[in-house]
């Protein structure tokens, strides 16, 4: 097995390399050599790119402010990375939930192993059967099932996703499954294709259409139940906030950079009294906070994908050796519209 490491953001733009240190195994820990994982093309380019907010401001949490001043993120740092699965392939003296050979999905950047406990580990066995690199799609399934969940969609009622890259691409699918007629908006007609296979009963492209007027048409005048925005992008979300019936919800997951430019909120917001709801990973809508938290949101995109009740293999578009991580995170940059998720394979560290 090659020498632990993990991959950087050297400064905007580039990938790097630093090898980690060994680590022995205490008696209730394990260690996951990781096979597969995953690139977030909306969070995590944002560092990559230098766009985040955490390479600006000082992000505060005894205050949940941002703050100017020193930045919560500077260059070098560890590549994001939050879609991974991998393999156990040693255990500690005393572990017994566990198993060698047994294969675990979770959170641990673009790293070539994972030191975990025993029951963190245990937590997260891929179900027998499951194609080892549909792991990666636990953690960012479970921001597409938290915007469902705020969405609170009822049977029969219209959806329309804003965004058909991988987190709308899943939200389309989890939509579906929760009784909603989708409306799939996006201005690359490949992904458009992708949504029809994969649960939207209508497209918009909206590179030649105006959603809102399409959406209307759809509906009988009405607009949709319920908007979801994904892509993180300012006039989707106004287009979004354009598109939903009077009195009516936008969900906003999409992780937006810089001001809000392309956002009229005096227009159909505003006249329209539509409902802007936030919803974003790190918690859950407070009308099922008592239930529901990260792991079982995590475990339920992992038990549907079992149950071949959502299929997000459709979603991946390529998959890259690791050592040539930087051609990945160009083509995302430099070519979106060629790719949907991209995949870095580490199994040829073995």
């Amino acid at each position: 097995m090659s020498h632990p490491y993990t991959l950087t953001v050297e400064e905007p733009g580039r990938i790097g390399r630093q090898d980690l240190p060994g680590h022995d195994l205490g008696p209730d820990e394990v260690r996951i050599q990781t096979l597969y994982s995953g690139i977030s093309a909306g969070t995590e380019m944002s560092a990559f790119k230098g766009t985040s907010p955490y390479l600006n401001k000082r992000w505060n949490p005894d205050l949940r402010l941002f703050e100017p001043g020193s930045a919560s993120m500077t260059f070098p740092m560890p590549a994001m990375g939050y879609e991974e699965v991998g393999r156990i392939v040693e255990v500690g003296a005393e572990v017994n939930r566990v198993r060698t050979g047994q294969v675990v999905w979770g959170n641990w950047g673009h790293r070539s192993e994972k030191i975990a406990t025993e029951d963190w580990a245990a937590d997260r066995i891929l179900s027998e059967g499951v194609e080892p690199r549909l792991g990666i799609f636990a953690q960012i399934g479970a921001i597409a099932l938290n915007a469902v969940i705020d969405a609170n969609i009822h049977l029969g009622e219209y959806v329309a996703v804003f965004g058909q890259g991988v987190p709308g691409l899943l939200v389309t699918q989890l939509a579906r499954a929760n009784g909603g007629t989708v409306i799939a908006i996006d201005r690359f007609p490949e992904r458009l294709e992708v949504s029809k296979a994969t649960g939207a009963t209508h497209v918009v492209d909206a590179s030649k259409e105006d959603p809102a007027e399409v959406i209307k048409q759809i509906t009988g005048g009405r607009g949709a139940d319920v908007s979801i925005e994904m892509s993180g992008a300012y006039p989707a979300l106004h287009e979004a906030i354009r598109s939903t019936a009077y009195n009516s919800r936008v969900v906003v997951s999409g992780f937006f950079q810089g001001e809000g430019r392309g956002l009229f909120l005096g227009e159909e917001l505003h006249h329209n009294r539509i409902e802007l709801v936030c919803s974003q990973i790190f918690g859950v809508s407070p009308s099922v906070d008592h239930r529901w938290d990260r792991l079982r949101l995590d475990r339920t995109i992992m038990n549907l994908i079992a149950e071949g009740r959502i299929d997000p293999g459709k979603i991946i578009s390529h998959v890259v050796p690791a050592a040539r991580a930087q051609e990945a995170f160009d083509l995302l940059t430099e070519r979106p519209q060629d790719a949907l998720q991209v995949v870095l394979d580490f199994t040829g560290d073995a």
